[in-house]
């Protein structure tokens, strides 16, 4: 084979895409999806359990501002009492769990 056969090929096969025949790799913080005994995906037995926890949550931040509105209704203009101010930190923090869960 001659100088330039050689050189032809060795540039063809280095600008070629390898075909590789090879299952695709998970990335490492992603496992395969795993059944349960029942036959459901894990993963959305645990997106549906997060979904229910979501709703739960959701309806009691209602719940707690309604009750900061109806206490800060009550305090008048210019004494808040301590508990209102905890229950604005509850809110908060419950808030906060929810955007949690959501995002993951």
């Amino acid at each position: 084979m001659s100088y330039l056969a050689m050189l032809v090929a060795a540039i063809s096969r280095a600008q070629a895409p390898e075909q590789r025949h090879e299952p695709p790799l998970l990335p490492e913080d992603q496992e395969p999806d795993r059944k349960l005994p029942n036959g459901k995906s894990q993963k959305d037995a645990i997106a549906e359990q997060q979904h229910t926890q979501a709703l739960k949550d959701a309806e009691q931040l209602l719940a707690l501002s309604q009750e900061l509105k109806d206490e800060l209704q009550r305090a008048g203009k210019y004494v808040v009492p301590l508990a209102t101010v905890k229950k604005t930190e509850e809110i908060e923090r419950l808030a906060r769990k929810i955007r949690g869960r959501l995002k993951s």
